[in-house]
Parts: structure tokens; C-alpha cells; sequence
């Protein structure tokens, strides 16, 4: 796997993991909403895990930013 393609594959992680929460989020919001059917449980757990696997892709993402960086100090030299 080249650095771009961890990148980018970190950011398209990232963009997954947001429209996660952001689903979750909303059935959230609408859970006081007469005849809204939503499981609450459910939807926290989703709130988590949008949360540890954001983190995970924003880790890999910025170590490949690192990576980029370094490569480029050696290519300059």
C-alpha cells in the first residue's frame, strides 16, 4: 500500500465514520418524537464506536502524514 492510498483510505474512514454518527445522532434527537420508533441502546453504541474508529483512521492518517513528511526530507537531500 503506497502512503496516498493510506491516506486517502484514512480519510474515506473518517468521512464513514462521521456520517455514523451523525445517523445516530439524529435517531437520538428524534427519540422523543411521538411514534419514532428507535433504540436508543443501539444508537449509543454507534456514538462509541463512530468515535473509537475516527480515532483509529485519524491516527493512520496522520501517520502517513508523517511518513509523506519524512519522504519528502529524504527526497530534498
Amino acid at each position: 500500500m503506497t502512503i496516498t492510498a493510506a491516506l486517502t483510505t484514512s480519510v474515506r474512514g473518517m468521512q464513514t465514520e462521521s456520517k455514523r454518527l451523525s445517523t445516530a445522532a439524529h435517531n437520538i434527537a428524534d427519540a422523543s418524537t411521538p411514534g419514532y420508533e428507535s433504540n436508543l441502546t443501539q444508537d449509543m453504541l454507534d456514538v462509541m464506536q463512530a468515535q473509537t474508529g475516527f480515532a483509529a483512521n485519524a491516527s493512520v492518517f496522520e501517520t502517513g502524514a508523517d511518513m509523506w513528511d519524512m519522504l519528502m526530507t529524504v527526497v530534498r537531500d
